[in-house]
C-alpha cells in the first residue's frame, strides 16, 4: 500500500462527508474518484495529502511514498520565471548538481592539481548522468509541447499566461517529478482535445499510481482500472473502468432493492404477529421477543438513487428561416497571429455543430464572432426570425457579480414573474434564500448553473455554447446532453468533453490553416473518417517506399550491368572520374541499406508494448527513430545524385 484511509470519518461542522471509510491505494492503481457535485471528492484528496485531519480513523502513508497533487488552488502561485524554468523545478536534485558542478569547475581552473577535487568533480558528473541530468531539458520541452505549448513560448514568463495555461505548466512539473501517487483534480478542465489525448497516452505508461477526479467519461474509460464513488457518506469501490462501474452499480442497486423489499416483507409479517399476540396474555412474551428482534435488526436502506437533478427544458418561441447565420469572407487576427483568413460557412436550421480543435486555433474567437461579441472583418448575416443566446466560457463575461441570482434572472429580459423565476431556479438547485445570494460568492459550478438558467429562460431558437460542461458533474452533463438532443432549435458549441460532443452534435467544424472546415456527421463518424485518412496516408507512404526500393533495385542492377560491360570491353578505357564516383556510389548504397536495417529494428522496438513501460527508453528510441529517418532521406538523395552522375558519364 502506498497511501490510504483506514476507518476515516470526516465532518464539516454538522455535515458528514464520509463515515467509517476505508480505501487503500496500491502500486499500479489508476483510480477514478467520482460523485455528484458537493459530495466531497476534493475533500477526500485533501485528507490524503494531510491538508485536512479526519475526525476519526487515520490516513496511512508509506514512509518513502511521494505524492503529487494538482488542484485549482495552485493558481495563486506567481513568478517571473519562464514556463520552462517553472516546469524544470521538478528536477531540484539535477539543478543542485548542475550548480555544484559549475562551482567545482571554477575551482578546478585554479586548483587543477587537486586530485580529491578532480575526483569529486568526476563523481558529480556521474551522479548527474545517473539522475538523467543530460536529458531533463529535452524531457521538459517534450511534456510542455505535449500539453499544447509552442516551442517559441517556452521562454515566456509564467505570469504572462492565463489560469488555464498556468495549470498546464504545473501539471507538466508534476508529471516530470514522477511521484509514487499522482492526485489530479479535474485535470482535463483546462486542456483541449489534442492535449487530453496526449495526457491519456502519457499517463497510461506512467510508472506510479494515479487518482483522477473528472467528469469526462471518455477520459475515465481510457485511463482507470478502478472507480471509487463517494455516495451517501460512503466510499464504494468498483474494479474496472467507468462503463464497468455503471453496469455493476445497476446490479448492486437492484440487489440492494430486492434485499430491502424482502426485509420490509419480513418486518411487516412480524409486526402483524406482534399486533395479534400483544392482546393475549399467553402470547405477550412471544410478542415482546419479536419486538426485541425487530429492534436489533440492522435495517437495509432503500436503493433509490439520491442525486441532485437539474431540470433542463429548453423552449423555442419562434420558428426561424432555413438559414440561421452566414459567415462570408471572415478575417480575424490578433497582431501577427492570424486566426481566420477569408473564412466562409453557413449554419442551417436543425444544425447542432461542435466546433473542435486545439487551444489557440480560434474556436472561442469564432464563436464570439458569430455572437457579435468580437470585432472582425467580413460579413456575418443573421437569417429570418433568429433569436440567439450566448453561453460564455468565462462566466464573468455573462454575469454581473454585484447582482443576486434572482436580480440576474430578472434583468435578462425573459418577461417572467419573480415567482416563475424562483420556480425555474429551483430546477437548477437554487431554492429558498439561495436566490438572494450575490453572484460574486458563488462557486464555479453555481455560476455555470445560473448562466445556463439564463440561456434556457431566453426561449432562443439558436444557442451558442462555450464549454457548457465545465464545472458540471457527469450526471448533470448527461441531463444537459439529453435536453439539447430534444431541443427544437439550432446550436453551435465549443467543448473538450468527447462524450458530450458525441451525444449532441450532428456536424463538426474545425479551423484548419485559418479556414473553417465542415464535416457533415457525428463526432464518432468524424473520428472514424480521420482514422481511415491516417491509414490511407500510411499505406500510400508504404507503397511509395516499396516503389522507391524497387526503383533503387532496378537502378543498381542496371549500373552493375553497365560496369560489367565496361570492364569486359578492354577497348574502352575506364574514365578515372567514373571509377571514383562508382566507388562513392557503392558506399552510398551500403549506407542506405545499413540505415534501412537500423530503421526496421527501431520500428520493431517501437512496436513492442514493453518499451512503453519505461518512459525514458521509449523517448530515446523514438528520438533515434526520427534521427534515422532524416539520415535515410539525406543518404537516398546522395545515392540518387551519384547515380545520375554515373549515367551522364557513361552516355
Amino acid at each position: 500500500m502506498l497511501i490510504g484511509l483506514q476507518n476515516v470519518t470526516f465532518e464539516f461542522g454538522a455535515r458528514v462527508i464520509v463515515e467509517d471509510a476505508t480505501w487503500h491505494i496500491q502500486p499500479g492503481d489508476r483510480v477514478g474518484l467520482i460523485g455528484y457535485n458537493g459530495t466531497g471528492k476534493s475533500t477526500i484528496l485533501k485528507l490524503l495529502v494531510g491538508q485536512y485531519t479526519p475526525s476519526k480513523g487515520s490516513v496511512e502513508k508509506g514512509r518513502e511514498t511521494t505524492i503529487g497533487y494538482l488542484h485549482q488552488d495552485l493558481l495563486s502561485f506567481d513568478t517571473n520565471e519562464s514556463i520552462l524554468e517553472v516546469a524544470m523545478g521538478a528536477f531540484e536534485k539535477v539543478k543542485a548538481l548542475e550548480k555544484e558542478i559549475e562551482e567545482l569547475g571554477k575551482r578546478l581552473e585554479t586548483e587543477y592539481e587537486n586530485e580529491d577535487l578532480l575526483l569529486l568533480y568526476s563523481e558529480r558528473l556521474h551522479d548527474l548522468e545517473v539522475a538523467g541530468g543530460y536529458t531533463v531539458h529535452h524531457r521538459t520541452e517534450e511534456v510542455l509541447q505535449g500539453l499544447g505549448f509552442a516551442n517559441e513560448h517556452l521562454q515566456r514568463p509564467y505570469k504572462e499566461f492565463s489560469g488555464g495555461w498556468r495549470m498546464r505548466v504545473l501539471l507538466a512539473k508534476m508529471i516530470l517529478q514522477q511521484p509514487d501517487v499522482l492526485l489530479l483534480d479535474e485535470p482535463t478542465n483546462h486542456l483541449d482535445l489534442p492535449s487530453i489525448e496526449w495526457l491519456e497516452k502519457y499517463l497510461l505508461h506512467y510508472q506510479g499510481s494515479v487518482v483522477i477526479v473528472s467528469h469526462d467519461k471518455f477520459f475515465l474509460n481510457r485511463m482507470v482500472n478502478k472507480i471509487v464513488e463517494v455516495y451517501q457518506q460512503e466510499l464504494h469501490i468498483y474494479s474496472g473502468n467507468y462503463d464497468y462501474y455503471e453496469k455493476e452499480k445497476e446490479i448492486r442497486v437492484e440487489l440492494q432493492q430486492k434485499a430491502y423489499e424482502n426485509q420490509q416483507d419480513y418486518i411487516r409479517q412480524n409486526e402483524r404477529l406482534i399486533e395479534r399476540f400483544r392482546a393475549k396474555a399467553s402470547k405477550a412474551a412471544m410478542a415482546q421477543s419479536l419486538m426485541k428482534k425487530l429492534d436489533k435488526l440492522e435495517r437495509i436502506e432503500t436503493a433509490e438513487i439520491e442525486r441532485p437533478n437539474i431540470k433542463i427544458n429548453f423552449q423555442v418561441e419562434k420558428q426561424p428561416g432555413k438559414i440561421i447565420a452566414s459567415l462570408k469572407h471572415i478575417n480575424k487576427s490578433f497582431g501577427d497571429i492570424e486566426i481566420v483568413k477569408n473564412g466562409s460557412a453557413e449554419i442551417d436550421r436543425g444544425d447542432k455543430i461542435a466546433l473542435i480543435g486545439a487551444n489557440g486555433k480560434g474556436k472561442s474567437t469564432l464563436l464570439r464572432i458569430i455572437a457579435g461579441a468580437e470585432t472582425f472583418d467580413g460579413d456575418r448575416v443573421w437569417g429570418h426570425n433568429v433569436e440567439e443566446s450566448f453561453y460564455a466560457q468565462h462566466q464573468l463575461e455573462a454575469l454581473n457579480l454585484n447582482n443576486t441570482i434572482l436580480q440576474e434572472m430578472l434583468e435578462c429580459g425573459s418577461k417572467k414573474t419573480e415567482l416563475e423565476l424562483r420556480a425555474l431556479l429551483g430546477c437548477f438547485l437554487f431554492s429558498g434564500d439561495d436566490t438572494d445570494k450575490k453572484i460574486r460568492v458563488l462557486s464555479g459550478g453555481e455560476k455555470a448553473r445560473v448562466a445556463l438558467a439564463k440561456v434556457i429562460v431566453s426561449k432562443s431558437n439558436f444557442l451558442m455554447l462555450d464549454e457548457p460542461t465545465n464545472h458540471l458533474d457527469m450526471h448533470s452533463v448527461e441531463l444537459l446532453a439529453d435536453a439539447l438532443n430534444k431541443y427544437e432549435g439550432s446550436l453551435i458549441l465549443v467543448s473538450h468533453d468527447r462524450y458530450f460532443i458525441s451525444k449532441t452534435a450532428n456536424k463538426i467544424w474545425k479551423i484548419v490553416d485559418h479556414e473553417i472546415k465542415e464535416f457533415k456527421g457525428t463526432y464518432q463518424e468524424w473520428v472514424e473518417w480521420n482514422e481511415r485518412m491516417a491509414k490511407q496516408k500510411a499505406d500510400d507512404g508504404k507503397q511509395k517506399k516499396e516503389d522507391n526500393d524497387k526503383k533503387q533495385e532496378v537502378s543498381s542492377k542496371k549500373l552493375e550491368e553497365n560496369i560489367s560491360s565496361k570492364n569486359t570491353n578492354s577497348s574502352v578505357p575506364i574514365n578515372k572520374e567514373l571509377q571514383k564516383i562508382q566507388k562513392q556510389f557503392q558506399k552510398a548504397e551500403e549506407e542506405v541499406s545499413r540505415l534501412n536495417t537500423l530503421k526496421a529494428k527501431l520500428e520493431a522496438d517501437l512496436g513492442n508494448p514493453d518499451i512503453y513501460k519505461d518512459v525514458n527508453k521509449f523517448q530515446q528510441t523514438e528520438k533515434e527513430y526520427n534521427n534515422i529517418k532524416q539520415q535515410i532521406t539525406l543518404a537516398t538523395k546522395n545515392y540518387e545524385t551519384l547515380f545520375e552522375k554515373i549515367m551522364e558519364l557513361e552516355n
